[in-house]
């Protein structure tokens, strides 16, 4: 298993500090990590802005760091735009997931990832199904143009539980199309991650790691004098200080044979603040976890 940082992390959007490509490639490199995953929009890695002269001072870079560039990171919701038929919202998705691969080849990453889709209402979940399955078919063919692998991540609403995951795969059913199995859904939904990693391992192309705590949230109800319960907020903390099982999720991993990128990730407010401290302090911490998670067990 191969550790890799992804520069969401390091990308501004939660008031973190922000890098851009070059410098985070560096950092990463500086962290201990050996592969890295680029955010595929702004600030990072956008179709709009990746020239060849852009792409080739990115392949140049990581080549001087010795740090791979393993995926490109699409952002996708194969659900969204019900209420404008008249506009082609997949195919425009496809072709973004076209060029990221596109990308991906002349940067030498094997790997696109893409994610499913939102909820648009309980009544339309067959209908929301059919549309990811057929968007996520057609964008497996078009990454597998470039040579490049096209993985799922379960992360949108459609397929977010395990069975249902596996049952999308299976209906996406095309060769190019390969899993990006992660565990912080699953833990949060109380599956069972040494299960399903183990199910899911020989399909997978990477994972990808954050670690959360629970932090408990209630409403004052006057008249009762008395509270109710609210959704438990998640506050990141580093690999390992967490609820997730990852000892058991890596134990499933290596007993079903995956042997691909482990990414971590920081993609949410953070213990710690936002300063790049904090976030370098975190990032080297989680790789120091992850390798142990990686080597648990062995001989």
């Amino acid at each position: 298993m191969t550790p890799t940082l992804f520069s969401v992390s390091y990308a501004g959007l939660w008031g973190q500090h922000r890098l851009d490509l070059e410098a985070f490639i560096a950092k990463a490199a500086a962290l201990g990590y050996f592969a890295v995953e680029l955010m595929g929009k702004r600030p990072h890695l956008s179709v709009l802005d990746a020239n060849d002269a852009t792409l080739e001072r990115l392949r140049q870079c990581a080549h001087s760091n010795r740090v791979e560039i393993a995926t490109i990171a699409g952002y996708t919701d194969f659900t969204t735009g019900k209420t404008a038929r008249e506009v082609p919202f997949i195919e425009m998705q496809v072709a973004y997931v076209r060029d990221l691969a596109r990308i991906a080849q002349k940067l030498g990453a094997r790997i696109v990832r893409v994610f499913t889709g939102y909820t648009t209402d309980p009544e339309s979940h067959a209908d929301d199904w059919d549309r990811c399955v057929k968007a996520i078919r057609e964008c497996s063919a078009a990454a597998e143009q470039f040579g490049v692998i096209l993985g799922v991540q379960n992360h949108h609403d459609t397929a977010i539980g395990c069975d249902a995951y596996i049952e999308f795969l299976n209906d996406v059913d095309h060769p190019n199309c390969h899993a990006m199995f992660d565990p912080w859904a699953p833990a949060l939904n109380g599956e069972d991650l040494y299960k399903y990693a183990k199910l899911l391992a020989p399909r997978m192309v990477q994972t990808t790691l954050a670690d959360y705590v629970r932090l408990p949230r209630f409403q004052y109800l006057p008249g009762l004098v008395n509270y109710k319960t609210l959704p438990a907020m998640m506050r990141a903390v580093p690999v390992g200080e967490g609820f997730l099982d990852l000892e058991a999720f890596f134990k499933g991993l290596k007993e079903g044979g995956f042997d691909g990128y482990v990414a971590y990730e920081m993609c949410s407010p953070l213990r710690g603040g936002s300063s790049e401290e904090n976030l370098d302090r975190t990032a080297r911490t989680s790789l120091e976890r992850i390798k142990k998670l990686i080597t648990q067990d062995e001989p």
